[in-house]
């Protein structure tokens, strides 16, 4: 009788290992509906989960994580995965709505969710799981804490973003292929922690504040570019539509000033659908553009800002452009470069209060000069470099440090214009237009305030002060 007792026992726990071990893995996935929201207006709050239910929270990130908002015992349900969900969104319904307060300060919000699938057995433990999504909140007053705007790189965050598939890249797409459209409808991937977190950490603890927008918003809401002096660029702003340079451009023309902490910035073309939900950059693959094949201009051909087709290079907006540029220890190139800047106009403004003099190099410990960077045309003379304006640098641009940087062969044969054997630089430059434009010609900037380099630290400062005055 024991004998059969413990057969049966052994049987039974065998038989409910094993359905334990056919249970799918928890999912737990979710987006906003917009990625940028003003006070008064409803997050809605798209999940698909196989938890019975979860938590939502949202928070704030600056200097300090400021939780202002949560929500336990959500329902949760499953929904399937459109296989265009990469290119035309997930279209789950919303899990709940969420009515921004009046007091909710402008800036980054992350949306975390969490929740734990219950154990299926006695002897298994319950699984917690969770995931995240964000938005960007503008200002309830544009202008009235701040006269400087922080725009977010959303539109690079999402080009990067291979959830469902696939991305505006070969190299993290389904079976090694490249998407040409995106969608904002689908969890999200962030970059924000990797440049602009650092730059508004240092800013808000230098007693710096800002108000914020995602790229989209200077397409789509422009209106607000006219409560503020300074318009900032920080880190990776590598994806522009033409009403976005359209609007900054007319700012800039109107007086308003522009500094570009970032690198490979505008450098690929984007068009938005009419929604703002979707981004469309063909890229490489140009010929396949519908534009190029309607052959009746090619003003928003989506490939490069510098292709000659095209016509109107990134360094008519930022002073500096990728074709020039490049990568400085990144992508196998120039790996044993120094990450610094070397000064070559020691007595401009910027470097108010530095001490730096003529070929110092400053930014090394952090590698300020890093990943991908932008440059010009550059004639040397006298051990002085000034650039040549043939790249489309405006005419009023100074080169005041550079350091080498220079492409991968991989991404520049496709090009038919391109040079073989060109080196290029990250250039740092100030040119005037109406406003001042400033440029650092670098992704890297923003970890040299995370690094507390002082003279990083005073040249931003310098900036900040004067341009937003």
């Amino acid at each position: 009788m024991k004998l059969l007792l413990s057969v049966w026992i052994l049987c039974l726990s065998t038989l409910l290992s094993s359905a334990a071990d056919k249970l799918p893995p928890p999912v737990l996935s979710g987006y906003t509906g917009k990625v940028s929201y003003a006070p008064g207006e409803e997050i809605t709050l798209h999940v698909s989960t196989n938890l019975p239910a979860f938590v939502a929270e949202i928070t704030r990130h600056g200097l300090q994580p400021e939780k202002v908002w949560e929500q336990p015992d959500v329902a949760g349900k499953e929904y399937p995965v459109p296989e265009d969900s990469s290119s035309m969104g997930c279209r789950w319904p919303q899990a709940l709505t969420v009515k921004i307060p009046t007091g909710w300060r402008s800036g980054y919000y992350q949306v975390r969710l969490h929740g734990v699938r219950p154990a299926a057995t006695p002897a298994e433990a319950p699984t917690p799981t969770e995931a995240s999504c964000f938005f960007v909140l503008r200002a309830a007053e544009p202008g009235r804490t701040s006269r400087i705007l922080l725009q977010l790189s959303t539109n690079t965050y999402n080009a990067y973003n291979n959830w469902g598939g696939f991305s505006l890249y070969a190299y993290n797409g389904r079976g090694g292929n490249q998407g040409h459209q995106v969608s904002f409808q689908r969890p999200p991937a962030s970059q924000f922690s990797n440049w602009e977190q650092p730059f508004v950490e240092w800013a808000e603890r230098s007693g710096f504040t800002f108000e914020y927008a995602a790229n989209s918003d200077l397409e789509f809401h422009p209106e607000i570019l006219q409560h503020y002096r300074l318009v900032l660029s920080v880190g990776h702003d590598e994806y522009w539509s033409a009403p976005m340079r359209d609007h900054l451009e007319k700012f800039i023309g109107g007086g308003g000033n522009v500094a570009f902490f970032s690198g490979n910035t505008c450098c690929w073309q984007v068009r938005s659908s009419p929604d703002g939900q979707t981004l469309t950059c063909w890229k490489q693959n140009f010929p396949s553009d519908p534009v190029y094949g309607a052959r009746a201009g090619y003003a928003t051909l989506s490939s490069l800002w510098s292709h000659h087709l095209v016509q109107r290079p990134e360094n008519q907006l930022t002073g500096v452009g990728f074709l020039w540029g490049g990568y400085h220890k990144s992508h196998g190139q120039l790996m044993e470069g120094s990450g610094a800047f070397t000064v070559h106009r020691p007595d401009h403004w910027i470097y108010q209060g530095t001490g730096l003099k003529r070929a110092d190099a400053f930014g090394a410990k952090d590698t300020i000069v890093g990943y991908e960077c932008d440059g010009c045309e550059i004639d040397w003379k006298e051990y002085l470099p000034f650039p040549t304006h043939r790249d489309g640098t405006p005419d009023t641009f100074e080169i005041l440090a550079s350091a080498p940087a220079q492409w991968h062969p991989d991404d520049c044969q496709w090009y038919e214009r391109w040079e073989n054997g060109r080196k290029g630089n990250a250039v740092l430059g100030v040119y005037q237009r109406g406003g001042t434009v400033f440029t650092c010609g670098s992704t890297d900037w923003a970890h040299g305030l995370r690094g507390n380099d002082p003279m990083v630290d005073r040249i931003t400062r310098n900036i900040l002060e004067k341009l937003s005055r």
